[in-house]
């Protein structure tokens, strides 16, 4: 798990696109946490997510409320491990395990961050455009990434 923590930390570092209130399109910053998830178990995997969520919430994090906190940093990175529930279709556990993140991004968007929506925009519709913006973009490079692993039998599904 540590050895996953940091890979991932690294690879976070690695931000081609920032938003400017959080929220970065990575060099595929989530597919150790979803490979982790893939060749243990959900426990194992939402374990590293929160690890991983606590240590980007040092890293980069910024306080404002207790629980808009938890929603983007443990809770949307731990729930990434549910990708595990998918091992005979990997893909589908990647889109799992991002539409959780998306979830908690989406919930603290609209409840913390929803006073930034453009004026006349709803925070709902400012929330998922947000966070769905760049969580699509990290979608895609985690799929392609995990799509590229189980070609090569790196995830070794069999197991």
């Amino acid at each position: 798990m540590a050895i996953m923590v940091a890979l991932a930390t690294i690879l976070s570092t690695i931000k081609p696109v920032s938003m400017p209130y959080g929220g970065s399109v990575t060099a595929g910053s989530m597919v150790p946490i979803l490979l982790i998830a893939f060749r243990r178990d959900a426990k194992v995997g939402i374990t590293t997510g929160v690890i991983y969520g606590l240590v980007q919430m040092m890293i980069d994090g910024w306080f404002y409320s207790p629980i808009g906190m938890i929603l983007d940093y443990p809770f949307a990175f731990g729930i990434l491990g549910i990708a595990a529930l998918f091992k005979k279709q990997p893909i589908v556990g990647v889109v799992a395990g991002i539409a959780g993140r998306f979830v908690g991004h989406f919930i603290s968007g609209v409840v913390f961050f929803g006073m930034y929506a453009p004026e006349g925009m709803s925070p709902v519709i400012y929330s998922a455009l947000y966070n769905g913006s760049y969580l699509a973009a990290e979608l895609i490079i985690s799929a392609l990434l995990i799509y590229a692993l189980v070609q090569r039998n790196v995830l070794n599904m069999d197991l």
